[in-house]
């Protein structure tokens, strides 16, 4: 790294001038991190809403016992991986092939039930709701709603919790998801292909799969929000093949078709790009329509997002905000505040600067920033110098 700097004050200027115009075609990619800066502990000692995927895959794995935890584990160490989606992806490849044969001392059967397993244990740890006062995801919902637009929001995420069909029917806002009905909702994949609900629909795309899902005796996959986990639809990571294709397909092309999409931009949260198949998908996105962005807020600092910054150094449309510095147009570098692009915009550097650091890569902090960030309006008086009155 050469002494090249980045000042964030630049480009928080123009980022909050985006999330405030309602024209632009924005869309959010949402990871596991989002729920985890939900403390639902104490001051002293921090416990999240719902775990990462590490502290998911260590409550799975603890929560199996017998020959299933022993199989669980062996797996574990015959992919070098504590991943649960790599795992399950290896559990239900085992349970389609082996038949009567043992291995890791399963067989078919036995992996069929430890598929059951893993799903209703993964069902029991994110099946929680959102705390009753304000939260990051009453915030992200709020700043969709408070801003007239002319093209809908898209919310793509790998979680598979309800955080956001609740927030969302909290505020009495709509949505849609893929599914159509009410006593039993199907999968429609042409709702989602043509994309013409009104604009102030909410779109939803679950890419790996949701607690809300299930699988028919007929073998459809429809939202079920009873089922007690044994039949919750997840893709096994890359073998999409081993679920119903058409939610995953679809979905994946529905991410496909927005990255593709003239001047659209992509912001993700809580994600970190680890995920080969998501990952594949936006490069090659990205090299296609040169036009497209994704600006990705990152929790860690630059050596620790290796996956982010590796993307990023190679497609100059990405662009990735870490802690302690940033990849801007395929240069990697340190922040360094320099002059505030408007007056008084001290007051809005602290939205996102603390410490010396950027900590707009906590989603907490994010989506504080996207509800406070106002309308087109607060940016006009803040540019005049007259932030008080737009803050009144």
């Amino acid at each position: 790294m050469d002494t090249t700097v980045h000042n964030p004050d630049q480009y928080m200027f123009d980022f909050r001038q985006i999330i405030t115009n309602g024209r632009k075609k924005v869309g959010l990619l949402v990871g596991a991190g989002a729920p985890v800066s939900i403390n639902v502990g104490t001051v002293d000692e921090y416990k999240p809403l719902i775990p990462n995927i590490e502290g998911l895959t260590k409550k799975v794995r603890d929560s199996l016992i017998g020959k299933e935890s022993a199989a669980y584990k062996s797996l574990e160490e015959q992919i070098d991986s504590s991943n649960i989606e790599l795992v399950l992806s290896r559990v239900r490849g085992l349970s389609e092939v082996i038949g009567l044969t043992e291995v890791c001392g399963l067989d078919a059967i036995g992996y069929k039930k430890l598929s059951k397993s893993i799903c209703a244990s993964i069902k029991d740890i994110v099946d929680v709701d959102l705390p009753d006062e304000e939260n990051p995801y009453s915030d992200l919902i709020s700043w969709i709603n408070g801003i007239t637009r002319k093209e809908p929001v898209e919310i793509f995420t790998t979680n598979y919790d309800l955080l956001f069909e609740e927030a969302m029917e909290r505020a009495k806002t709509p949505y849609f998801d893929g599914f159509v009905g009410a006593k039993t909702a199907f999968f429609d994949p042409s709702s989602i292909s043509n994309n013409d609900m009104p604009v102030n629909w909410i779109r939803l795309w679950k890419l790996h799969g949701s607690i809300g899902w299930a699988e028919n005796n007929h073998g459809d996959v429809v939202r079920d929000f009873s089922s007690d986990g044994e039949k919750m639809v997840y893709p096994s990571h890359i073998k999409y093949d081993q679920t119903q294709a058409a939610p995953f397909t679809s979905l994946f092309d529905r991410l496909k078709s927005f990255m593709l999409e003239p001047d659209s931009l992509l912001i993700a949260s809580g994600f970190s790009f680890a995920d080969a198949h998501i990952a594949s998908k936006l490069i090659e996105c990205m090299a296609a329509n040169p036009s497209s962005a994704i600006i990705a807020l990152q929790y860690n600092k630059l050596e620790d997002e290796k996956s982010a910054v590796s993307i990023a150094l190679k497609r100059p449309n990405m662009s990735v905000y870490c802690s302690d510095g940033a990849v801007i147009n395929g240069v990697k570098a340190l922040w360094k505040l320099g002059e505030e692009p408007v007056k008084h915009w001290g007051r809005i550097r602290q939205e996102y600067w603390a410490g010396n650091e950027f900590k707009l890569g906590d989603f907490k902090s994010f989506t504080h920033f996207l509800a406070k960030s106002g309308g087109e309006k607060t940016l006009a008086l803040a540019a005049e110098g007259d932030l008080n009155e737009a803050e009144e």
